[in-house]
């Protein structure tokens, strides 16, 4: 049922979201204000994790359309579970 899909992304949700490459942490205004996590594999591959709450889909968009203005690939984009304060 398509419209009972629209209830869990129409909100507030918490977001991690993993690319290949670095980003500069003065890039954190322009997405969201996202945490910006640089993760190095033992391999030398080097990823970065941006984790934070973003207040709908919108949002998301313009990060995702930012990371791709920035030519990083995006690897994982994973909806985190709700966090009850």
């Amino acid at each position: 049922m398509i419209s009972s899909l629209g209830a869990d992304f129409d909100g507030p949700a918490a977001y991690q979201i993993t690319v290949r490459g670095t980003i500069a942490p003065e890039w954190a205004d322009r997405l969201e204000s996202m945490t910006i996590k640089p993760l190095l594999r033992d391999d030398g591959a080097v990823f970065t994790v941006l984790t934070g709450e973003l207040t709908d889909q919108a949002a998301l968009s313009g990060v995702l359309n930012t990371l791709y203005d920035l030519r990083l690939p995006i690897i994982a984009v994973d909806k985190l579970p709700a966090t009850n304060h």
